[in-house]
């Protein structure tokens, strides 16, 4: 089959899947913690590596492999390795790759987790992580070091929307060594809108919790990138440092998921336009971060390497005490972290998601006490304009 970015729409629903015996159209759920060996030496050849095959389902299992293999598809990656979290891929994918002595150049503008992360637990390591606007390719120039094993950013970030030129960050982390790895978190993206692997990163991993499951009701995450650089991914990231295993069952439900992800997702972008520039005309509204918009400091390399803009959007209000009442006054949005569901969701970061920044380490990062992140759901455009509109005009 043609991989081509023209055929996703075909990929997301035909791709990666083999025939089953049973012939079923949606993939067996494989229910299992472990499978039976025809022999003790067949056994004792599966350990060893000499013989392909299961063993126990933290090693592998066949649902899982079936969804990995798609998401390896999409990603055009040669290997993804499936986490039960977002979480577990990120910490999974970076910390087999790095030891201690080993300098970190990661963006400032993270997901609240993944800074704690960075930012707590690596240099307990030994491991020093040096945080950077990487928009501002001097800086990235500058701070890349001979002891540089790996760099690290979202685009679009987490909760601002700064987007990150991927190929021009590559292009110098690889010119400065060739054993530098970069790393991206591609979820607000998707693979649908980037494929950060085709601009030069060597590891995409991603929330599958958002937009490739899409509905709200599994937590998983994953890895993609060679199969040289998966081999610790799985080996160790998976079996090993986190156990962080997906099961059968959430895999068979992103699979269900991602049938109708282009469906999704081109809705999810059209209507986060339709409200980035309805919030743009608001008077309660002081800045909104959507790339989509052409005021947003990153409008160009986003044109350049996203398919559309995506479907979310941050805006500042006034104050801390401005957005609670906002968001106390919604009736249709919901208020709930996480996104990509097909409901509206909303969320205040500096206290929610990102509450692990101290207020300096959000401001450097770019953000406010002011800040809400929109997750565009899949309501008609004009609904949820109207409940923005009467939260942000409550008394």
């Amino acid at each position: 089959m043609s991989t081509s970015s023209e055929n996703f729409a075909t990929k997301v629903i035909h791709g990666g899947s083999k025939k089953n015996a049973e012939g079923a159209l949606s993939a067996p759920i494989f229910q299992s913690s472990t499978f039976i060996f025809d022999s003790a030496a067949q056994g004792g050849r599966r350990f060893a590596g000499e013989e392909g095959g299961y063993i126990y389902t933290r090693l592998g299992n066949p649902t899982i492999n079936a969804l990995e293999e798609k998401i390896a598809l999409l990603e055009e990656a040669e290997e993804c390795v499936a986490f039960s979290s977002g979480m577990g891929a990120i910490s999974g994918a970076v910390v087999p790759h790095l030891q201690a002595g080993d300098h970190l150049l990661s963006d400032k503008t993270l997901y609240g987790c993944t800074f704690d992360l960075f930012s707590h637990l690596l240099p307990k390591l030994g491991i020093e992580v040096e945080f950077i606007d990487f928009s501002n390719i001097e800086q990235v120039k500058k701070s890349l070091r001979p002891d540089t094993r790996a760099v690290y950013f979202e685009t679009p970030a987490n909760p601002n929307m700064k987007i990150i030129d991927v190929e021009l960050v590559a292009r110098l982390a690889h010119q400065a060594s060739a054993r530098m790895l970069v790393i991206t978190d591609n979820t607000f993206a998707t693979p649908y809108l980037t494929r950060p692997l085709l601009l030069g990163a060597d590891i995409v991993v991603h929330s599958a919790t958002k937009y490739l499951n899409g509905h709200g009701d599994v937590v998983a995450g994953f890895a993609c990138g060679s199969h040289e650089l998966m081999k610790p991914v799985r080996s160790v990231g998976l079996k090993d440092l986190t156990g962080a295993v997906l099961g059968p069952f959430e895999a068979f439900l992103i699979l269900r998921g991602l049938k109708t992800m282009k469906l999704r997702m081109d809705q999810h972008c059209a209507n986060a336009m339709k409200i980035a520039r309805f919030l743009d005309s608001c008077p309660q509204v002081l800045k909104v971060y959507f790339p989509g918009l052409k005021s947003h400091p990153g409008h160009e390399i986003a044109a350049r390497q996203m398919k559309q803009f995506g479907g979310m959007i941050s805006f500042e209000v006034k104050s801390y005490e401005a957005a609670k009442k906002m968001l106390d006054h919604l009736k249709l949005c919901c208020l709930a972290v996480s996104l990509g569901d097909c409901e509206t969701l909303i969320q205040h970061p500096a206290s929610m998601t990102h509450s692990a920044y101290s207020k300096e380490e959000r401001e450097a990062a770019g953000f406010s006490d002011g800040l809400i992140r929109l997750s565009v759901g899949l309501e008609e455009a004009g609904d949820i304009i109207d409940d923005l509109s009467q939260a942000l005009a409550a008394e």
